[in-house]
């Protein structure tokens, strides 16, 4: 008999960070899914059913069965607590996990700020449109965020220790494009640098995180 298809979904469009860190979640943890486009030019997110499985009306949102979760480090951290062994990914040592839980609010409440300013200004505006004086200002703020991972990492593997685990994902995505986007100076970091060659191999991060931006 033919397998039946994935009962876990997830919508959100693919070019969305918040929606590839939660696939590349998935694919590490192998977790099947079935992705349905939503956002942006796919629509959606306002239509009263979808609204109903998330109030905020974006994306990403995973539905499970009659379980709906939307945040995307909130359906990573259910992902690794409902599927496979989580010892790594995500650690249940109190202090441990703690630290690993610090970057993913971190991603949220500092870095995600201050990077969408330059990717929406050098990756989704046109190159005429583009203020060049005010995307390096927003490159130079963005740095110092990235500087504090540069030092993090200087002593280490991955971003809490020598093991691989939510944080990397979180990170990995939004420094995708911190070094994938061009017209701006960046600082040598050669810590972040070091890490992202070592996390950019994983499968997950080539499927999701790769593809060109847009």
């Amino acid at each position: 008999m033919p397998s039946s298809p994935p009962t876990l979904q997830i919508w959100g469009r693919a070019n969305s960070v918040n929606v590839q860190k939660v696939l590349w979640c998935c694919r590490e943890l192998a977790v099947p899914f079935t992705r349905i486009d939503a956002g942006m030019q796919y629509g959606r997110t306002g239509d009263a059913d979808y609204l109903a499985m998330n109030p905020n009306g974006r994306v990403p949102t995973l539905v499970d069965g009659d379980f709906a979760l939307w945040e995307s480090n909130s359906i990573m951290r259910y992902l690794a607590l409902t599927h496979a062994s989580t010892s790594q990914i995500y650690p249940a040592e109190p202090k441990v996990r703690a630290g690993m839980e610090r970057w993913l609010d971190w991603t949220l409440s500092t870095l995600q700020p201050v990077e969408r300013p330059l990717f929406w200004g050098l990756v989704r505006t046109p190159v005429a449109e583009r203020d060049v004086v005010a995307m390096q200002q927003a490159a130079d703020t963005a740095a110092v965020q990235w500087r504090i991972v540069d030092r993090q990492l200087a002593d280490r593997a991955y971003m809490e220790g020598e093991a691989f685990s939510l944080a990397d994902i979180a990170i990995g995505a939004y420094a995708r494009r911190w070094l994938g986007v061009e017209g701006v100076n960046r600082p040598a970091l050669p810590h972040l640098q070091r890490w992202f060659e070592t996390i950019a191999r994983r499968p997950g991060f080539q499927e999701f995180v790769a593809p060109p931006m847009s």
